[in-house]
């Protein structure tokens, strides 16, 4: 057996470790992925050559290199299905949910941030549903699930992004900065809280780096709104928000593109 370590610089997020392990379930000759998200590392253990692995990652757009390829003696542990399907329920239960608050409160306060955050927290849960549906699954139905729920995404963005586009020609009513604020920082607990599951289960000790927070898009796209609805209040302008709204919109349309290359 083979361990290979890759470098993945736009590995950011755990919904993105999400989309490698689906990327790379076909491969045979994979045997255990174990993931260092802060580090943007990755060290798949294989029979075989690397080569397959390298291109099914290269296909993702995450700007994979390889580091290194060695021998290894290691002993893996058997991965439990359940209690993957449990954690993978638990993190697309809170992506769900908040994309529902976020999206109702984002139409009722007018802000486009919050309704750009609510498809960024769609497109985690649409990954993780990804996840389970392909967890025992056949190939062809995740290709069909992810085509799906990729052009969907895309459309939704599409959408978001004329709507912010008529807003910056058009006159808006002001949207309203402390809902912005509360229900960001809702939405900020809910992804440290994803990422300290996803983290805890992967890892015998109970902590969460603090790196791995701080340096997530979910968790910095969470800090964007809640820095607008500020500036809002500050500027007493609906711009701060239109340009945090069109940014967001851009990198659930980026997502939906990576959703799509699963599919291939």
């Amino acid at each position: 057996m083979y361990k290979t370590s890759f470098k993945i610089t736009k590995m950011d997020c755990a919904s993105e470790e999400q989309l490698i392990r689906m990327k790379l379930q076909h491969l045979d000759t994979v045997k255990s992925l174990d993931f260092d998200i802060p580090n943007r590392k990755l060290d798949a253990y294989h029979d075989g050559s690397h080569e397959p692995i390298l291109s099914a990652l290269e296909a993702l757009n995450l700007n994979t290199t390889l580091i290194l390829t060695e021998a290894s003696n290691t002993i893996l542990e058997e991965e439990t299905g359940g209690n993957q399907r449990k954690l993978l329920w638990t993190v697309l239960v809170i992506n769900f949910v908040f994309f529902g608050l976020e999206m109702l409160f984002g139409i009722f306060s007018k802000s486009m941030g919050l309704v750009a955050d609510s498809l960024d927290m769609l497109a985690d849960s649409i990954v993780y549903a990804l996840a389970l549906f392909a967890v025992g699954g056949t190939i062809a139905r995740k290709n069909s699930i992810a085509k799906f729920a990729g052009y969907f995404q895309i459309v939704l963005a599409l959408v978001g992004f004329i709507e912010v586009i008529r807003r910056f020609i058009g006159v808006e009513s002001m949207p309203d900065f402390q809902t912005m604020i509360i229900v960001s920082s809702l939405a900020l607990i809910a992804n440290v809280i994803c990422l300290y599951l996803l983290q805890k289960n992967k890892s015998k000790e109970a902590h969460m780096q603090a790196s791995m927070i701080f340096t997530s898009n979910d968790v910095i796209i969470n800090s964007g709104v809640i820095v607008a609805g500020l500036l809002v209040n500050w500027l007493n302008s609906g711009y701060p928000d239109l340009i945090v709204g069109a940014i967001v919109f851009i990198i659930v349309a980026r997502g939906a593109y990576r959703i799509l290359k699963l599919a291939n």
